[in-house]
């Protein structure tokens, strides 16, 4: 079914009335420059139109700044990441924002050569059976598979009777993967293989029950070589194998270089507004393998919109926005600024609200959820009940137009930085890559199987899968961009003026 097709699919399901394709509403003439202070006024002005004008320029921007092979990019640390931050920071100046580049250090990581990972008498596949992890550390060897007491490692209890020097093999667990690291380092391995922790009911469903192989993203380096994450039948047969009389050996060869560089965050400040009340939208500008036009140039968009038609409204609490650098790699920019924040500064941000991925072809609408987090065992107390009002926001906005949310969690979006740091947070996303299930498309429409890229079709979509390099603008619906764009403008707008959010109840 080709785009056309989808969208009357999405528009059917929704309960909505489109216009034909190749209609565009126009925009009310003064939509940028008067006080757009209702949700009827602000979401006229949020248009298709607009919104894709803008993805267009992100989509150039990727193309005139090519990767070696010639692949359009925006990446952390590369010219076309930078021509985001300076395209993005230029209209936020020209609207009357107060704005500021943050600078931050990173670490550039790459690969010399072939890696090399064998055992069990077989050589593994890079990029299907295994990936290195990002940040990993260097080294030649062969060793002991050994794997970890409770399988995953999340606690340094796990490697009580660890033999040092031996490979740890590690099951993707609860914990991040610089905790399983750095447990296995202080136990005395040589390397570490992390596998993932099961197969799932959407590989399964596609004739795979491997347990896809991707690549682990450390957030410090690592001092030894991270294999991970391999796939779950890899690791299955890995971990049979090191439990048997005779011991199991691995060979690795893996040669990383890092290096530090500088990054930036985009912040502008509305001129409007509590500067002691301030209610961030927030989302990530950079790009993974290629042009990231969906992620996250499509959220990065939404919130561009929102922001340029709100120039000039008045709002209870300050509005602030920002665009984040080097989510992809380790939410490197919001981790950056959350915690660098001082304890002053930290209070005045009543609430945060994230925008990622935000024009999916096949669909979902997903209310990013603190309380669903892998880590929220590791949040300050206020943080899930003080989060319900923005999600609730979502949820009837939605209802109120004749769709429905379901709430999902904020895992790897930049909204979790936020959460750590004891900030209320909610967001939207629409879902990338593999697998929609059944009862996704009983609720949106659509196909199962890929939500981006090829639809319908099982590739595992455009966004996360390296070299594939089609996150492109045709990755993108124009319908679902406007229709999500709207939701977040008026859940920005209802919190910017949420008297609940005057109180002070963070520690």
């Amino acid at each position: 079914m080709n785009k056309t097709g989808l969208l009357f699919v999405t528009a059917v399901c929704l309960g909505l009335s489109i216009a034909p394709r190749g209609y565009a509403a126009s925009t009310p003439s003064g939509c940028a420059t008067r006080n757009n202070d209702t949700r009827s006024k602000l979401l006229e002005c949020i248009t298709e139109k607009n919104l894709w004008s803008h993805l267009e320029v992100f989509q150039r921007i990727a193309d005139h700044h090519p990767d070696p092979a010639g692949h359009g990019n925006r990446d952390t640390g590369t010219r076309g990441y930078k021509s985001s931050v300076d395209y993005v920071a230029k209209l936020m100046r020209e609207a009357g924002y107060d704005v500021t580049i943050q600078p931050y250090q990173w670490r550039h990581f790459g690969i010399d050569g072939l890696p090399v990972f064998e055992a069990a008498g077989q050589t593994f596949n890079l990029s299907h059976d295994w990936f290195v992890a990002r940040l990993s550390g260097s080294g030649s060897l062969t060793a002991f598979v050994q794997p970890a007491n409770d399988a995953s490692g999340c606690s340094r209890s796990d490697f009580a009777s660890f033999g040092r020097g031996r490979i740890a093999l590690l099951k993707r667990g609860s914990c991040e993967y610089d905790t399983q690291v750095e447990n296995a380092e202080r136990a005395g391995a040589s390397a570490v293989v992390i596998y993932n922790n099961a197969p799932s009911a959407d590989d399964v469903g596609r004739g795979h029950r491997d347990g896809r192989a991707f690549e682990a993203r450390l957030s410090q380096p690592a001092q030894i070589p991270v294999i991970g994450v391999v796939s779950y039948a890899v690791g299955a047969e890995l971990l049979q194998q090191s439990r048997a009389a005779r011991p199991l050996s691995a060979h690795l060869d893996v040669h990383t270089r890092h290096k530090s560089d500088i990054d930036y965050n985009v912040i502008a400040d509305s001129r409007f507004g509590d500067p002691d009340h301030i209610v961030v939208l927030e989302g990530h500008l950079d790009s993974i393998y290629g042009a990231g036009m969906l992620d996250n140039a499509s959220g990065s968009t939404t919130m561009l919109e929102i922001a340029l038609n709100m120039a000039h409204t008045h709002t209870r609490h300050r509005l602030r926005y920002i665009w984040f650098g080097g989510e992809e790699i380790g939410l490197l920019g919001s981790k950056f600024y959350t915690e660098n924040l001082t304890r002053k500064e930290n209070r005045k941000i009543v609430f945060d609200i994230d925008a990622d991925v935000t024009a999916t072809p096949n669909f979902a609408l997903l209310v990013a959820d603190p309380k669903n987090a892998w880590n929220a065992d590791k949040f300050p107390p206020n943080v899930i009940p003080e989060s319900r009002v923005g999600n609730q926001d979502f949820i009837d906005y939605f209802r109120s137009v004749g769709a429905v949310a379901r709430n999902a969690n904020n895992d790897g979006t930049d909204s979790n930085s936020f959460s750590l740091v004891g900030i209320p947070n909610t967001g939207i996303y629409t879902q990338q890559d593999c697998c929609k299930r059944p009862w996704e498309v009983a609720l949106w429409g659509g196909f199962r199987g890929d939500f981006e890229g090829v639809v319908p079709g099982w590739h595992e979509g455009c966004v996360d899968t390296p070299h594939r390099w089609c996150d492109n603008l045709s990755n993108n619906d124009q319908f679902v961009f406007e229709f999500v764009s709207k939701a977040v403008a008026a859940v920005t707008l209802k919190l910017a003026n949420d008297a609940s959010l005057d109180r002070e109840k963070r520690p």
